[in-house]
């Protein structure tokens, strides 16, 4: 173990047990001066190695530290959507952003989640960015999506287009005509440009894949079902 991963170990370890490794200092047989960082650093390496098992969930919690301090300095851009690309409260105190890609079949099935959070939560704002990482043809339904967004046509666009399957050139097409999506609105830099925003917020918030959930200052990964966004919900609201 190199001196680099010995000092995030040891850091994510105090992380969990407490600021300054404290508890683990309390927990020590010998007298410790708290102030010597070195006589507490060492505590904590001894206690990792005694007791390994903590070690998922210091790491865990670390990640969750700091993940919380990027999604407040990005919060703005977060969860300001695009034109109409969002449903639910205007008013609302909680919202919850997914990242999502027409191309995700995880994606597709998680929509009976967030229409179910939605009729039952009625302070509650979903804003959808698209997150086009399934190759071209999702690119191709993030572009039409964005342009529709821009228009004022998403809710149009969003739901016929995941239900008519995988993207493709000729699904993609009928979309836009069936929302009345103009042709070269497609085209226009700015919806580019804000695909390359959520392509950064990405890799910002290091988003493996679709979905992905930002609701306060929590990020999930994955389709993670009503339950887990029921409760991350929660937290975010109980934390306001």
């Amino acid at each position: 173990m190199n001196e680099g991963t010995k000092s995030m170990l040891i850091a994510a370890a105090a992380a969990l047990a407490g600021a300054g490794g404290t508890a683990l200092v309390m927990a020590s047989s010998e007298p410790v001066n708290t102030s010597d960082r070195a006589a507490i650093e060492t505590i904590v390496r001894e206690y990792i190695l005694t007791h390994p098992e903590i070690l998922p969930q210091a790491m865990e919690n670390l990640r969750s530290k700091e993940m919380a301090k990027i999604v407040e300095a990005n919060r703005k851009a977060i969860e300001t959507p695009v034109g109409d690309a969002w449903e639910g409260a205007a008013d609302a105190d909680v919202t919850l952003v997914e990242f999502f890609d027409y191309a995700c079949g995880y994606c597709r099935a998680s929509i009976a989640d967030v229409d179910r959070l939605l009729a039952e939560d009625k302070k509650l704002k979903v804003v959808y960015r698209d997150m086009p990482v399934l190759g071209e043809d999702s690119l191709a339904a993030a572009r039409l999506s964005v342009a529709a967004a821009m228009a004022g046509k998403f809710n149009a666009m969003h739901k016929p287009l995941y239900k008519a399957g995988r993207p493709s050139v000729s699904n993609v097409e009928a979309a836009r005509r069936q929302a009345g999506v103009d042709k070269n609105a497609i085209s226009n830099p700015q919806v580019d440009q804000q695909l390359a925003l959520n392509l950064k917020l990405q890799r910002d918030l290091d988003l493996s894949g679709t979905p992905a959930w930002v609701v306060g200052n929590k990020v999930l990964v994955g389709a993670v079902g009503y339950d887990a966004l029921k409760a991350a919900i929660a937290e975010a609201r109980t934390k306001k």
